[in-house]
């Protein structure tokens, strides 16, 4: 229930249960629409950045339908994908916080749908680049409205779990797009010219059904109350409840907290920024930390990994794909696995062993690789034992940034972490380990995991003096809204 007190316009302040009654609901189907329409575009982000390093291989050939270089694909489309994502979350981010977890998430869809559809067309290298870039803007903007828009709606009991496997997602299209791209390259199936293309066209259509669903997902009420639309937060939030007493057949429990809001229309950017930065000046240093390290593991591993295995193995390239299918396997066991111990167990202890666990398994990992007693099979092993815990660390990292800063932040924050993120896994990333693990030299692909390892393991540790035990708990008790009025 939702108690108006003073009102200008569609500002006043009001004292509302909302918050406490969509923590206190007990899983449902409506929930799982809610996974399901928004927690998918991690997969499609991991199809695109899979994809196109697999057809790296094919555009530089004579019949591909387009002049390009292999160098192009790896270099300048990579680079403008990863600036493109960094400024599409920093640009939908803000705009998230102010117009709206809807129109947002339903924007970038749509932007992320037109750029790859008409990346598959592409006639000319400029035309593949500029549409490289918007794709990466429509992914990066889809990070910043996704993750507020379903910290906002998910119960406390399960936002953990629910944000790590959703995260971890992003895996499962890689997988498909490395074994997607095996068929669809196969010129005994599809012509050079058309194969290529017709991989960006299925993310099309995977993106349509995504599209359909998302419909049905409503705005945050949380973002309804604190912009002066408490009447339309208790209207949904009721046909919430009675969605959710219907299919579980129990109805919900009444709740006796409450917070008390002033409703602001738009809060500043700088407001935002010196919230985050000059007022939660340690919470700001672990995003920083646990995004950077998992971001510099993955670029010691991933980056390198097609050169590793065939410069020190003898791997033919052609089946490359298959060992990052099995990567990418660890990689969604470990947040399908481990989730549900972040709301049990508790953040602090889950993130500090996931990301020094996966660090000192690094560092093994560098010290047999070192002796040669590896083999490619045996390499693989130890990079999914590697990842299974690097990727619910790396998954935690969003998370946090996602529930320790004030509602009216969130988008922001989370955009402005996974910038700084992406940014350095993929910029500083390749230019530092692409010589590295290529180069031939045993001695400097030992380096390159060390690197990774050491960065990994520091943000576990700086985690577990700064990360917040903020598993179970209400988005408003871990950081109280700027709107919100004094007790």
């Amino acid at each position: 229930m939702t108690t108006v007190g003073e009102r200008s316009g569609a500002q006043g302040t009001v004292t509302t249960t909302v918050p406490a009654r969509l923590d206190r609901l007990p899983w449902s189907r409506w929930h799982w629409t809610v996974v399901i329409g928004l927690g998918t575009v991690w997969i499609l982000d991991g199809l695109e950045v899979t994809v196109v390093g697999n057809i790296a291989g094919r555009l530089p050939e004579k019949g591909s339908g387009l002049d390009i270089t292999g160098a192009e694909v790896t270099g300048l489309a990579a680079a403008l994908y990863v600036a493109g994502a960094c400024a599409g979350a920093l640009f939908f981010g803000r705009l998230t916080d102010r117009f709206g977890r809807k129109k947002l998430f339903l924007l970038t869809l749509v932007l992320y749908l037109g750029a790859t559809a008409l990346t598959g067309l592409s006639f000319h290298s400029w035309w593949f680049f500029t549409f490289r870039f918007l794709t990466g803007c429509g992914i990066g903007g889809e990070y910043a409205a996704i993750n507020s828009a379903i910290d906002e709606l998910i119960p406390a009991a399960y936002r953990g779990r629910v944000d790590l496997i959703i995260n971890g997602s992003f895996w499962i299209g890689a997988m498909g797009g490395s074994l997607l791209s095996v068929a669809m390259l196969d010129t005994g199936l599809f012509p050079a010219n058309l194969g290529w293309r017709l991989i960006f066209g299925l993310g099309v259509v995977l993106g349509l059904v995504i599209l359909l669903v998302r419909r049905h997902v409503p705005e945050s009420p949380r973002w309804l109350i604190i912009h002066g639309r408490g009447d339309e937060a208790e209207e949904l939030v009721d046909a919430i409840e009675k969605r959710t007493a219907a299919e579980t057949g129990r109805p919900c429990e009444p709740v006796d907290r409450s917070i008390t809001i002033r409703q602001r229309e738009s809060i500043g950017f700088l407001t935002i920024a010196r919230t985050v930065f000059r007022d939660y000046p340690r919470r700001s240093a672990l995003g920083l930390a646990l995004f950077i390290g998992q971001a510099f593991l993955y670029n010691a591993i991933t980056f390198g990994f097609g050169a590793i295995l065939t410069g020190f193995f003898s791997v033919p390239s052609g089946r490359t794909g298959y060992y990052f299918a099995v990567i990418a396997f660890g990689n969604f066991l470990g947040p399908l696995l481990l989730g549900r111990l972040f709301d049990t167990v508790g953040r602090r202890p889950m993130i500090t062993g996931t990301y020094v666990l996966s660090g000192l398994l690094l560092f093994a990992t560098a010290w047999l690789f070192g002796r040669g007693v590896l083999t490619a099979g045996t390499l693989t092993a130890c990079w999914c034992a590697v990842l299974f815990f690097a990727s619910a660390g790396a998954s935690s990292a969003y998370l946090t940034v996602s529930e320790v800063f004030p509602m009216e932040t969130r988008a922001l924050a989370i955009a402005f972490f996974y910038a700084v993120g992406t940014a350095a896994g993929g910029i500083t990333g390749p230019l530092l380990f692409s010589g590295l693990t290529s180069s031939g030299v045993v001695g400097d692909t030992v380096l390159a995991f060390r690197i990774g390892a050491a960065l990994m393991t520091a943000a576990g540790v700086m985690a577990g003096f700064l990360a917040l035990p903020a598993e179970r708990r209400s988005l408003e008790d871990i950081a109280k809204p700027l709107t919100a009025a004094d007790d």
